[in-house]
């Protein structure tokens, strides 16, 4: 037998490295992005055409390259960040395998143009599907410019795969928004066909912050900080009411990289126990540095895992320092993000006065005046005795005057007596000799739609709002906005980008109210995390009915449950959702029985 086994050739093994360092045009954009950084840029950018699959391109003002280290850097392990073995477990950079430019190259057309300040012409790169093409010198300016042109062009099978615009450029903004959120003190843009998506000025963390997830976030942000001898944490987590049902707001870096940890985002969680509700994940973004020995970084393929020498130990430290952050602010009305809150400690100790010539006075605490001989069951029952003649009368005036199929929907049933919430949400209600378990939520839900016309065009009626609605949307959320916006009107929408990233909401579908609008839209727009146009449609009219159609728990008082089973039986109190679930069932009380 003939021998079987061959060395594969260099722009092959290029291809098939390419399979773990390049799956999407977000992974490139990664690798460019950090290589700049490394590169001691300090203004970079991202400049996106077609989501990234007809070009990808990264201008830095950073330290450039020479004509030879411009040749060498495309070549299969070729790297300026190793030297040795024990490189590797101290690795300070972003990029440093060796492999990234040569396996975009593989599956691409890569041009480079770039310059050393102290040079006097830079060089020009251009090589397509792995194999060089040509070297020239060129005038350009310092630092370097990658231009990756048509993904995969070489590679059908790959290129199939990739998902549409919408979904790619979402990737590309995510991989953006990792490399911006933990370089504060760069300047980065980010243009996608011509339009200008990001501008990010250098500044504080919490100014990056709000610049790439908008104004509406911030005053929610809670500082969190804290350094020992061998590990610096800092950041922020949003108050509980920044929480998502979607974990799209959760960022973790350590040592400038970001990472992702189940296992340490359920330290975040624990920190949060009981101020969540069930379902929502916590936002946050947190920084961890410490020695680059006491981490591995080496062990995925896009370096997003990173291995802990003392992970348990972050994992407490994690808990514990967010736990006493919410502690500190959640008791403040609003947050001054400036203040230290171990000044608090001191104020309740001193405080300078202008009288005394700045001296020291002891604060003294407000006094409270309790009456000890007060009884609030006294006057609750005079007032509740007085509320039910009251109620009393008004029965008795509304019999009088009521229309005589109105007056037997329940056949004199006495709601006080026939109708209790009970602790999970759900009411009893009799009705004749039943009992019966009700959920309101559906039983609502099953009213909206019978009380909802249908528009002659088969499309939801929409209500004209009294005053516009102003929604501040993120860059993530504009570009959501786009990729729908063309849905919007057929659905009852009438809304427009009315300045910047701020959307103006006009009408809306019927059955929505105003004051759930706001919250309609973050939902729509959770929805369309990593989804398509399509999938947004099918989860669209869920969404809605869940909107329009109070949940269980929203029916705290009797006398909007008393309205709902008047409305619900006039219907014919119907068992049954369309989709098969039950608005109520019969409570076995007889079967009670046999338990006594």
């Amino acid at each position: 037998m003939s021998d079987i086994i061959q060395l594969l050739p260099d722009h092959v093994a290029n291809q098939i490295a390419a399979g773990e360092v390049v799956q999407r045009p977000a992974s490139i954009v990664k690798e460019l992005l950090e290589n700049a950084i490394d590169a001691q840029a300090t203004k970079i950018e991202l400049i996106i055409r077609d989501a990234g699959k007809n070009l990808i391109q990264v201008v830095d003002n950073g330290r450039g390259m020479s004509e030879t280290d411009a040749r060498m850097a495309f070549e299969r392990h070729a790297t300026s960040k190793i030297r040795g073995t024990e490189d590797i477990f101290r690795i300070a950079t972003k990029g440093f395998r060796g492999e990234a430019l040569a396996s975009i190259a593989a599956v691409s057309q890569v041009e480079l143009r770039t310059k050393q300040p102290e040079a006097t012409i830079g060089t020009n790169i251009y090589i397509e599907g792995g194999i060089f093409q040509f070297q020239d010198p060129v005038q350009t300016a310092d630092g370097s410019n990658f231009l990756v042109k048509n993904l995969f062009y070489n590679v059908p099978a790959r290129r199939k795969f990739l998902k549409n615009n919408n979904v790619e450029f979402r990737h590309v903004i995510d991989e953006f928004q990792r490399v911006a959120l933990a370089h504060e003190n760069l300047e980065f843009s980010l243009f996608h066909d011509d339009d200008a998506v990001f501008r990010l000025r250098k500044g504080s963390q919490m100014q990056r912050i709000v610049d790439i997830f908008g104004r509406k976030l911030q005053p929610q942000l809670v500082p969190i900080k804290e350094d020992i001898i061998w590990c610096r944490l800092h950041g922020f987590v949003a108050k509980p009411e920044g929480a998502k049902k979607t974990r799209g707001e959760q960022f973790l870096f350590v040592n400038g990289r970001y990472f992702r940890s189940a296992y340490f985002n359920k330290a975040v969680q624990e920190a949060f126990e009981g101020l969540l509700m069930p379902g929502y994940a916590p936002t946050f973004f947190l920084f961890l540095e410490l020695d680059p020995e006491k981490i591995d970084v080496n062990i995925h393929p896009q370096k997003t895992e990173v291995k802990f020498e003392d992970e348990h130990l972050i994992f407490a430290l994690l808990r514990s320092t967010i736990k006493r952050s919410l502690g500190i602010y959640n008791v403040s009305p609003s947050l001054d993000f400036e203040r230290d809150p171990e000044l608090d400690d001191m104020m309740q100790k001193t405080f300078p006065s202008k009288s005394n010539g700045g001296g020291n006075t002891v604060i003294k605490m407000p006094e409270i005046i309790v009456d000890r001989d007060y009884n609030p069951f006294l006057e609750e029952r005079e007032v509740a005795h007085a509320e039910i003649q009251n109620l009393t009368e008004m029965y008795h005036q509304n019999i009088s005057t009521a229309e005589p199929s109105k007056i037997n929907l329940f056949e004199d049933e006495d709601f006080d007596e026939d109708l209790m919430r009970l602790p999970n949400g759900y009411w009893l209600f009799n009705k004749g000799d039943k009992t019966l378990m009700l959920d309101l939520g559906r039983m609502h839900r099953l009213w909206v739609s019978a009380n909802t016309k249908p528009s002659k065009k088969g499309t939801p009626n929409s209500h004209s709002l009294l005053f516009s609605l102003e929604y501040h949307m993120n860059e993530m959320e504009k570009s959501k906005y786009n990729s729908i916006k063309k849905y919007l009107p057929e659905l009852g929408f009438e809304m427009s980008i009315a300045h910047e990233s701020v959307l103006r909401i006009d009408a809306v579908p019927e059955g929505l109210k105003e004051t759930q609008v706001m919250k309609f839209l973050e939902n729509i727009f959770e929805i369309l995390e990593y989804k398509s146009e399509e999938e947004f449609m099918q989860h669209y009219q869920s969404q809605l009915n869940k909107m329009q159609s109070k949940s269980r728990f929203d029916f705290i008082y009797k006398k909007d449950a008393e309205q709902l089973i008047r409305d619900f039986t006039a219907l014919g109190f119907p068992e049954f959702l369309p989709d098969g679930k039950r608005c109520f069932f019969e409570v076995p009380f007889n079967d009670f029985k046999n338990k006594f």
